[in-house]
């Protein structure tokens, strides 16, 4: 079992800033060394930021979460952590991001930065409380993590990957939001005040419209001309048979299997999104580097 500091920290969670890499990956700057090492110090400063955020959303829901079946486990709302020792570290996280990026990375980097802890205060005090609105923030972080690691690398970030992002972003989201309002009807309880603001039939009506956006936006991004003319390849329309595949499974294990509940842990364990995932980096690496 992880100690109480690690679990609120969700260190786990730090997979998602892995979005930092791809203006990287995408402009052939894989290899070059100097700007994977500002990446990575990037990937750390959102991971610091985001483990400050989660300090802070746990101290403020601590209640809502004693009264979830899942949540309720968490260091704060199990008294594992004291609400005293949670805003230290919070404090900590905050300043030792703001640091490494002042001292390592550009300064427009850092207003981003800053940006974006500001936006996670304002979602973990008030706007996650308000319908659609909590979803596009959410999609919103992951278009930031993507844009601070273009500005890391010194890398312009392409139209089309910051809408894929965004769009995919909100799929996931969309898909967690089903497994609150679920746990919601079962329980007769109100286990996210957020929750309240859908229903099963939207939810389902919203991830198959985002679900559909998605894949259509893909296959046109995989089939332009410019991007042909980028990569000097015609065959990244290959690639969308894997972001399908994946999609389709993780609408299965959210309509299906119901536990959507976390995206991470999804990735985490689900062998198939895994080897879709994996089939989808290699195909580029090859397009793009060989």
């Amino acid at each position: 079992m992880l100690p109480p500091v690690i679990k609120l920290l969700r260190v786990k969670q730090w997979l998602k800033n892995a979005f930092v890499f791809l203006p990287l990956f995408f402009d052939k700057k894989l290899t070059d060394t100097h700007v994977l090492a500002l990446t990575l110090v990037c990937a750390i400063a959102f991971s610091l930021a985001a483990s400050a955020v989660y300090c802070l959303n746990d101290i403020l829901d601590r209640e809502a979460d004693a009264l979830h079946p899942v949540k309720r486990m968490r260091p704060i709302a199990s008294g594992a952590v004291s609400v005293g020792t949670a805003w230290c570290i919070a404090a900590v996280c905050a300043l030792l991001a703001i640091g490494l990026t002042a001292w390592l990375l550009p300064i427009h980097l850092l207003w981003l930065l800053i940006g974006y802890m500001a936006l996670n205060v304002l979602y973990s005090c008030w706007l996650k409380h308000v319908g659609l609105v909590d979803v596009l923030i959410v999609a919103s972080f992951y278009v930031m993590r993507v844009v601070g690691g273009a500005m890391a690398g010194d890398i312009m970030a392409s139209q089309w990957i910051v809408v894929m992002t965004f769009l995919l972003a909100l799929f996931l989201v969309l898909g967690k939001r089903r497994d609150d309002v679920i746990l919601q009807v079962e329980s007769g309880k109100v286990v996210r005040r957020g929750a309240a603001n859908y229903n099963l039939e939207f939810i389902n009506m919203a991830l198959t419209m985002v679900a559909t956006i998605t894949i259509v936006a893909y296959m046109i991004y995989t089939m332009s001309d410019d991007v042909a003319r980028r990569f000097n390849s015609h065959y990244t329309y290959c690639t969308t048979v894997f972001v399908l595949a994946g999609i389709l499974r993780y609408m299965q294990l959210t309509v299906v299997n119901e536990r959507s509940g976390s995206p991470t842990q999804v990735l985490m364990r689900d062998h198939f999104i895994q080897c879709c995932l994996a089939a989808w980096i290699v195909t580029f690496l090859i397009i793009i580097y060989c």
